[in-house]
């Protein structure tokens, strides 16, 4: 009864941990109305290496009394132009101006603004633009959402002008400059947005003059603001080709001393372009607009530093981290897929040659030598992913070189981890060193997480702020590599206990995995916690053996969409504001603008699937394992006979993988990560499997499937009968001390018609032939986990076996 229902417990037990995961969300302060006036102040291209006290004093002091944070200037085109992120601004969703795009960089702004009564202006070209991102941009951006939501609204400037002017082209109140007295203007209406200039170049003393410029305006708008007024400052856009970070900093009531943060980014310090227009609405206390800003309003938290330079010197290091990450990381992944590519290539001919052949006529083994070095590479490989991330606890992008060193660090880190993985006990067991990458990787991506994922911040291998996509949890390649290690962590401790737990064990290490993924504390990856939740009831429901029929992917299925479904329920039961990504787009759906987000999740597969060098690693990988691994002199398929709990990691990797890609937009990037760990390790143990392909099996006597014993069968080896690395070890590692071939009786031994004597044979029973160091045991004549002794007043004869050679004797002759 108990094994009947044992799958229905698994995927309630799943779901039960993947939506306590996903709904608990952490509290953040929500924001209050804490100004009668709200005065939007942007200078374009404004940096933070730009703001010191000489330059920027107005600045200085203003970011010394209110609150300060990265302002990441994402909008609909890539760079985002002066116009393209004041038309942002006013939209409150990514935007851009219609028209023509220069390579080089950003083309000077061409705006038209016509004052046909003096008081307001005019912007012709409004409409189009509106029709430009309603019907051929995929973020259905309104843009003049921020000026509909108040009854008047005033601009100064001609980007402030985009800002405010409303979707039919009007601006309230207009004046191409500061007047000599802002004070009557700026009090006109309870929203003023002011153009303070640009700060554009890359020659330091150009930059200084004009951010002093700007801080010269700057000081008169702050001298004419109203009474209980709030002022944000931003570095509205990028001026050249390559993205950067900007200024955000905020002075009013209820804005001392503290970080910028919101809902959109969930890091302290980090802001979105998106997020200034919710933020004004918010602390005017007006109501949102009916189409839901894309961004989310700011909040200050604590945690500050004290000293304005240390302050300070934090969003100067993450801009240079970021920008640094940009040209690095690129090369970086294209480097491991060629990497992986030509090792991949280099194995092919140690498959070929790795199962021992009887007589003469069999290819030459590889020198163990040769094996053992292709091992440890096989280990590098799959420790690259994890290294990289590790590597950014070492302030590489400060040096003069900031390529050299990552890859300097890198290596150290690499080698550090191969040598902690090679002579780690158990390495000569067939997955031995499986399980150590396997849990070394889940352990630091685990530990970055659990610790505010900071390695995974504007990291090589995690994500960047430039891009505007994500500021916390998990990364593409970290939800990749962690989902792969968890799993087959899973599998290699469930291959060590009793079968009828191996389902329990999956659960238990896959469910702990799915609470990291999807706590929004922690991971905050709920698309991620669905994928994996599928993929931990797949492997759950074979781990024990057998095949994923009908019946079992069912439950698997039952499990992911009972997870989603629960998660979905909790997350349309939250406020608009306050709902995360899955209750937004069921909402999309139910308003009719769910289209968009499809729209938009196509173009980023297609995108991603063109563009990323993961691709390569997912598709290198897959036709490794399909085209070799998978073949009848490949090892994998015996692999999945020996150990099926490895089989089982193996089968849920690939599918949370791929869905988990599909669904969060990323194509084959999620499954490219997993693959930089898995293949290399599946190859390992394919490897070592065939090495010990023609070696004994010592028979076990009094088991029974009466007793839940493992009766799997196969010749991987000698090895323990029902834990440690499975039914049969399989052996150490290709070179490793192979047994006497059987072509005839081992110097010493009584004929094969004669009777063994026992005592002769010790108390342990006849002796293995391979011994632990290759992965076997000695102890098959005592009590195993699964029946009784073996009875030793008798000894069953083996009868010789059909003449082989091992791999040592071959080489040697």
């Amino acid at each position: 009864m108990l094994r009947r229902i044992a799958p229905a417990l698994l995927t309630v037990l799943v779901v039960v941990l993947g939506v306590t995961a996903l709904a608990a969300r952490p509290p953040r302060g929500v924001p209050q109305r804490t100004a009668d006036f709200v005065v939007l102040a942007g200078v374009a291209g404004l940096r933070w290496e730009d703001v010191d006290p000489q330059s920027t004093p107005t600045l200085w002091r203003m970011a010394q009394e209110g609150s300060i944070g990265s302002l990441s200037v994402r909008s609909a085109h890539r760079p985002t132009c002066p116009v393209d992120g004041w038309l942002t601004l006013g939209a409150g969703s990514f935007a851009a101006w219609n028209g023509s795009r220069s390579v080089d960089g950003c083309p000077p702004a061409g705006v038209v603004v016509e004052q046909p009564d003096g008081i307001g202006a005019n912007l012709p070209e409004q409409e189009s633009v509106v029709q430009y991102n309603q019907q051929r941009l995929s973020w259905g951006a309104l843009p003049g959402s921020l000026s509909e939501s108040v009854r008047c609204s005033v601009a100064v400037g001609p980007g402030a002008a985009v800002a405010a002017a409303r979707p039919f082209g009007r601006v309230d109140r207009y004046a191409s400059a500061l007047p000599a007295d802002p004070k009557v203007l700026l009090g006109s209406c309870i929203l003023s947005i002011v153009d303070l200039g640009t700060v554009e170049g890359t020659d330091p003393a150009a930059r200084a003059e004009e951010a002093r410029a700007a801080d010269a305006q700057l000081a008169r708008v702050l001298a004419a603001r109203p009474p209980r007024s709030l002022v944000l400052v931003a570095g509205i856009s990028d001026t050249a080709q390559s993205s950067r970070l900007h200024v955000a900093v905020a002075d009013g009531p209820g804005w001392e001393r503290g970080w910028l943060t919101s809902a959109s980014t969930g890091r302290d310090g980090y802001l979105q372009l998106v997020d200034l227009a919710p933020t004004a609405l918010a602390a005017l206390g007006r109501p949102m607009p009916e189409r839901l800003f894309l961004g989310r309003p700011a909040i200050s938290t604590g945690g500050r530093p004290a000293d304005l330079v240390d302050a300070i010197n934090a969003p100067v290091d993450a801009d240079r981290e970021a920008s640094a990450q940009r040209t690095i990381s690129g090369r970086f992944f294209t480097l491991l897929a060629a990497v992986q590519v030509l090792l991949a290539l280099a194995i092919l001919p140690l498959l070929r040659r790795a199962r021992p052949h009887a007589g003469p006529a069999g290819p030459t083994p590889v020198s163990g030598r040769i094996v053992a070095v292709v091992e440890l590479l096989l280990v590098a490989a799959a420790l690259t992913i994890p290294a990289a991330l590790l590597a950014d606890a070492v302030p590489w992008w400060r040096g003069g070189h900031p390529g050299w060193i990552f890859a300097g660090v890198t290596a150290l880190l690499v080698a550090a981890g191969t040598a902690a993985v090679r002579f780690a006990p158990g390495y000569a067991r067939t997955l031995g060193p499986m399980g150590a990458v396997a849990g070394l990787t889940t352990l630091v991506v685990g530990l970055d997480v659990l610790t505010g994922a900071s390695l995974q911040l504007n990291g090589v291998v995690g994500y960047s702020a430039l891009q505007g996509g994500r500021y916390a949890g998990l990364s593409t390649v970290g939800l990749g590599v962690l989902l792969a290690g968890a799993l087959l962590t899973g599998g290699w401790l469930a291959q060590r206990v009793h079968r009828g737990w191996r389902p329990a064990v999956m659960v238990a290490v896959g469910g702990l995995a799915v609470v990291v993924v999807g706590s929004p504390y922690l991971g905050a990856d709920p698309v991620g916690a669905i994928a994996l939740t599928a993929g931990v009831s797949v492997a759950a429901v074979i781990s024990a053996g057998g095949w994923l029929t009908v019946s079992r992917l069912a439950w698997a299925t039952m499990a992911a969409l009972a997870v989603g479904i629960g998660f979905a329920v909790v997350d349309l039961r939250r406020s608009a504001a306050e709902r995360g990504s899955l209750g937004r787009f069921l909402s999309a759906l139910g308003d009719g603008t769910g289209g968009f987000t499809v729209h938009r999740s196509s173009a980023e597969n297609f995108e991603t699937l063109v563009n990323s060098p993961l691709t390569v690693l997912a598709l290198a990988g897959g036709l490794l394992v399909w085209f070799a691994l998978l073949q009848p002199w490949g090892g994998l398929m015996r692999l999945f006979g020996i150990y099926p709990a490895v089989r089982a990691a193996l089968a849920g990797t690939v599918v949370a993988a791929v869905l988990g890609g599909v669904l969060d937009g990323a194509a084959l990037d999620v499954m490219g990560a997993a693959a930089a760990l898995v293949v290399p390790m599946a190859a390992l143990a394919s490897l070592r499997v065939l090495g010990h392909a023609a070696d004994r099996t010592r028979p076990v006597g009094a088991r029974s499937r009466a007793d839940g014993a493992d009766d799997d069968s196969g010749s991987g080896g000698v090895g323990p009968a029902a834990g440690d690395d499975g039914p049969t070890g399989g052996g150490g590692p290709l070179g490793a001390v192979h047994p006497r071939p059987m072509s005839e009786p081992p110097a010493g031994a009584p004929p094969a018609d004669t009777p063994v004597d026992p005592a002769a044979a010790g108390p342990e029973g006849p002796s293995d032939p391979e011994g632990p160091a290759a992965g076997g045991s000695t102890d098959s004549a005592g009590p195993t986990a699964s029946g009784p002794a073996l009875d030793t007043a008798r000894a069953v004869p083996v009868p010789p076996r059909q003449a082989t050679r091992s791999s040592t004797e071959v080489a040697a002759s």
